[in-house]
Formats: structure tokens, sequence, C-alpha cells
């Protein structure tokens, strides 16, 4: 049930056909984690809350600095110093009420990962190495949680959706990030934010479109881009999108 608040902050969901009051149910009922707290988990999250998501998890072991500041718009100047979790729950608190946060601050990895991701049913993956999101994707499929995944470098950036433990609609497993991408690029070869710089206003795009993503699979609504790879160029302003499928014998 919502309050009178409630039904009048959801009010432009509600009128729409295909959200309507179940969708936004479906929408309080859900539990999404979002791994990372920069620049593209700060739209997610910011999106995610305005959206009325009723529980929101944070992954994020990092403090503010004043270099994401330049992106990361979920935090701001009084909060340097501050751990990225408790910033951001602030955040939410003023974007939301409704919403239960819970923060996370540690680093994710293969041995706590698995007790994390339990407690939820959507993941976003935000991070920035290949790494995590190699990890985040194994554990996401072992605990066949949906996860939308997204990279941002300078002035492109990239997102898909994974669900690799179901079939598609001819009945063949949908593809994993390692059909995606087999192996990691080797150590050193492609550039840190840090080093070779980000446009802000890019990881508001792409993050924003994982949140809308992630509502899509909420709700149930439109297609989404399991086996799909969205690519923005923003300096073109161009999108292109990729088709990739299930390898035949998994990627090393």
């Amino acid at each position: 049930m919502f309050s009178n608040e409630e039904l009048e902050r959801y009010a432009r969901h509600i009128v729409l056909r295909d959200v309507g009051g179940p969708g936004q149910q479906k929408l309080k009922s859900a539990k999404v984690l979002v791994i990372g707290a920069g620049g593209l988990g700060a739209p997610v999250l910011s999106y995610l809350a305005a959206a009325g998501v009723g529980i929101l998890g944070c992954v994020d072991d990092d403090h503010v600095s004043l270099s994401n500041l330049q992106r990361q718009i979920i935090h701001d100047t009084e909060n340097i110093h501050m751990a990225k979790t408790k910033s951001a729950e602030h955040a939410i608190q003023r974007i939301n009420p409704h919403v239960t946060f819970n923060a996370h601050s540690i680093r994710l990895d293969r041995d706590n990962g698995p007790e994390i991701l339990k407690d939820y049913d959507f993941v976003a993956d935000g991070t920035d190495n290949f790494a995590s999101r190699y990890a985040i994707a194994d554990m996401c499929e072992q605990a066949e949680i949906p996860l939308v995944t997204a990279a941002v470098g300078q002035f492109d950036g990239s997102i898909t959706t994974l669900k690799p433990y179901e079939p598609d609609k001819n009945g063949a497993l949908n593809p994993r990030y390692r059909d995606l991408f087999p192996s990691p690029p080797p150590d050193g070869s492609i550039p840190t934010c840090a080093q070779a710089g980000v446009l802000g206003a890019l990881t508001g795009v792409i993050g924003s479109m994982q949140a809308l993503e992630i509502i899509k699979e909420i709700v149930g609504i439109g297609e989404g881009l399991v086996g799909r790879l969205l690519l923005y160029d923003a300096r073109a302003c161009r999108f292109e999108t990729i088709n990739y499928k299930r390898r035949s014998t998994p990627a090393d």
C-alpha cells in the first residue's frame, strides 16, 4: 500500500500505462545492490531512489575526494573525506526518505560477495576495472541475479544486461560476461580514469541508462539488453549496438 505522500511522489509513474500501481509496487518491493558509488553508481543510486526502489544497497570502500566531484554527483564538497557509502546514504535520504539504504563499506570480492548478494534481487555494476567486473559477473551468474554492467572511458561508454542462467527465445542459454570479453586486457594496457580522464557528464548518461535498465527489469517492461552491448560515442553523439551470443565452450 502507498501513503498519500507516496501516491503524489510517484504519480508520473502510476499514470504510465506500462508501470501503473502494480509496477510501482514492484519497485517498492525490489532490492537492488549498486556496486560502486562513483561516476556510474551516483546516477544509478539517485534515479533508483527517486523511482521508489524499496531497498538500495551500495558497496564501496572508498572515501570522497575533491577530484570525484566533477562527475560523482551524489557527493558534494562538504562530504570530502567521508566514506562514499555514508555520503551516498545522506543523499538518498534527501531524495526519498521512503527508501531503505544498506551501506556496505567494504571492497567486494569473491569471498564476501556471495554473502552480500544473497539479500538482493538485482545488481548494477559501476566498478572501474576488469577484475571486479569478471568477479561480479561470475557471482551474479552463480546466484542467478540479473546484472546490468557498464563502463566508461574518456568519451565512450558501454552497457549490457546479463542473465546467463536463463534461456533465450530459442532455448539456448543467454551469454555470459566472458562470452563478451573472453579474457581481460593485459595489465596497464587500458589507462585508468585518473590517467586518461573522463568527461563528467558521460557517466551521467551511462549511469542513468543503467538505472533505466534496472527499472525495466523490475517492472517487466520493454526489451532489455541481454545479448546486446550498447555503445555510446559522446563526441559523435552516436549509439551502436553489438549482438553477442553464448559461446559453445566456456571461456577461460
